[in-house]
């Protein structure tokens, strides 16, 4: 019965070899999701334990016609484009109007890729080995319909250095090893996450205070010069030793100016334009009390961070610091230096994988 915190993953920093022989998967990018249905009840569970059924009205239908009559999944939700997984997209369905939700689950449907079984009919299967799991649920769900699909996986470490070279084209953000002798663990860090790592050499712009008081670094915004000569933003970095904060504060305000002299000038922007508030500083999709102002700093000094991979214009995640960058000029930051992976089609990593045009 939910809510079922969803077994977890620790990264590292290559393929893991030890005493258990290992199952690899592609490691999708959407929503972890614990999927419940008894019947017509249909329940989706986050990677968080809060519910997210009244966002995916389609995976709930498609559930009660594809899926067993009871059984507990594991997997992730995803949409998919023809130019790769879209997790905008995804981001966009957490609409508080039903109305928009529906549309968007019209216009941009939703898929659940399954990667693992806690339970089937009356059996629990979380205290049997993944690799009986795995057999059980590709007989259960293999094949059931649009909407579901049963992830690729191989005990192949070489096939698995194929999927993590090539899947990343398409959207997937790396690969996840399993112990084929494991049970299902609920919220403990018992798979192996393995992910790109790559660099690059960004603007700091701009910094946000920390919650702590007004003499602390929060995080710095970092952008990237686009091909026109204007500065984008692509994303923060922010885990630095409270110490550390506090010296950045210092260092840092030499730098600060004006809006009316930097390229962010993201409140004039929102006057013009205030539907566009949130994009530009004025609130968070999560929390809509945050506040995503900033102090504007002229956008001279260069860091290098470390990042998974791109969404966009901008980092999927959270970037880390790396290095500051003296030698570099700032206008030297640009897209031409980031690695873009080959483009892959998904439906070559899941024959038959439904994806909207976008």
């Amino acid at each position: 019965m939910p809510p079922v915190a969803p077994m977890l993953s620790r990264s590292v920093a290559g393929f893991p070899a030890g005493p258990s022989a290992l199952s690899y998967e592609p490691k999708w990018d959407g929503f972890r999701s614990i999927l419940f249905r008894d019947g017509n009840e249909v329940e989706l569970g986050s990677r968080n334990v809060r519910p997210l059924t009244r966002y995916f009205p389609e995976l709930v239908e498609a559930a009660r016609a594809e899926l067993p009559e009871r059984c507990v999944l594991d997997g992730e939700i995803v949409i998919a484009t023809d130019a790769g997984l879209d997790f905008e997209a995804l981001q966009l369905r957490l609409h508080p109007a039903a109305s928009r939700v529906r549309l968007l689950a019209e216009q941009t449907p939703a898929a659940f890729i399954v990667f693992d079984l806690l339970a089937l009919g009356e059996d629990d299967y979380t205290n049997r080995p993944f690799a009986e799991r795995r057999a059980a649920l590709v007989d259960a769900v293999t094949g059931a319909g649009p909407f579901f699909h049963v992830t690729p996986a191989t005990t192949d470490a070489a096939t698995a250095q194929r999927w993590f070279d090539e899947f990343e084209g398409a959207g997937l953000d790396g690969v996840i090893a399993k112990p084929l002798d494991g049970q299902y663990q609920p919220d403990k860090r018992v798979m192996f996450k393995i992910k790109h790592t790559r660099t690059a050499d960004c603007v700091v712009a701009g910094y946000r205070l920390h919650k702590s008081g007004d003499d602390a670094i929060g995080s710095l915004l970092l952008g990237l010069y686009r091909a026109d000569g204007t500065l984008a933003s692509v994303g923060v970095i922010g885990a630095f030793p409270m110490a550390r904060r506090r010296e950045l504060f210092s260092e840092l305000q030499p730098l600060v100016t004006t809006f009316d002299k930097h390229p962010w000038n993201w409140a004039a922007h929102v006057a013009a334009h205030p539907d566009e508030a949130r994009r530009y500083g004025g609130g968070s999709r999560w929390n809509a009390g945050k506040d995503l102002s900033f102090v504007p700093l002229r956008p001279e000094r260069v860091v290098e961070v470390r990042y998974d991979h791109m969404e966009g214009e901008r980092f999927r995640h959270t970037a880390q610091f790396n290095r500051w960058r003296p030698d570099r000029d700032p206008h030297s930051c640009t897209y031409e230096q980031l690695e873009h992976p080959v483009t892959y089609r998904l439906d070559d990593i899941l024959p038959g994988f439904r994806a909207h045009s976008g």
